[in-house]
C-alpha cells in the first residue's frame, strides 16, 4: 500500500488511480467535515465532488508542512466556506440524531442517558463555531492537533486553546445543568 504522500506525489503527476485511492481513504472524513457546516446532503456531496477537484488540481502544491489527511480536511473545509458563502444552508438541529436503546439497561438509565446526551448537545450548541469547528475535527475527525491547524489554518497552539477553551465551557454548562437538575443553585 502507497502512503498518502506517494499517493498525492501520483496525483501531482496526473495519475487517476491515485487520487481515487486517495479518495477511498479520505472522503468519508472529508464529508463528515463539510456535513458537519451544511445540513443538505446534496449540497454537501456537492462540495465534496469540488473539494476533490480542488485537490487534482493544487496536489503539486502540497509542501509536506502536515499530513496529507490534514491538506485534504482544509482544502474540505475551505472548499465549504466558499460554496456556503454563496448561499446560506438551513442548519441541522444535532438534537434529531437517535441512538439506538441499549437493551441490558434499564428505562431509568436510558432517561438520564438521553437527558446527559441532551444536556451535552445543547452545550456544545450554545459554544462559538470557532470552538465547535475545533472540538469537532479533534473529537469526531481524530485529527492530531497539528492536523486540526493545517486544516483550519491556524498555528497549533490556536487549536490547543480553542480545545481548552471548549473544554472549560463545556465543563461549566454541564456542571450548571447538574445544579439546576438537582434543585441546587
Amino acid at each position: 500500500m502507497c502512503s498518502d504522500e506517494a499517493l498525492l506525489t501520483g496525483v501531482a503527476q496526473g495519475d487517476q488511480a491515485a487520487l481515487r485511492t486517495l479518495y477511498d481513504r479520505h472522503a468519508a472524513a472529508m464529508l463528515r467535515l463539510i456535513g458537519r457546516l451544511t445540513s443538505d446532503r446534496g449540497v454537501s456531496e456537492e462540495i465534496l465532488q469540488e473539494s476533490w477537484l480542488a485537490v487534482w488540481r493544487s496536489a503539486g502544491g502540497f509542501r509536506g508542512e502536515s499530513s496529507v489527511r490534514g491538506w485534504l480536511m482544509g482544502v474540505a473545509r475551505r472548499q465549504a466556506h466558499n460554496q456556503l458563502r454563496k448561499s446560506r444552508p438551513q442548519l441541522v438541529d444535532l438534537a434529531e440524531a437517535h441512538d439506538v436503546a441499549d437493551p441490558s439497561s434499564s428505562v431509568e438509565d436510558q432517561i438520564v442517558r438521553d437527558a446527559e446526551r441532551t444536556a451535552l448537545l445543547t452545550a456544545v450548541r450554545t459554544l462559538p463555531g470557532h470552538l465547535r469547528e475545533v472540538l469537532a475535527l479533534v473529537l469526531v475527525e481524530d485529527l492530531a492537533y497539528p492536523e486540526v491547524a493545517t486544516a483550519l489554518a491556524i498555528p497549533v497552539g490556536t487549536v490547543k486553546s480553542r480545545m481548552s477553551q471548549a473544554r472549560r465551557r463545556l465543563s461549566h454548562m454541564l456542571a450548571a445543568t447538574r445544579l439546576e437538575g438537582s434543585g441546587r443553585r
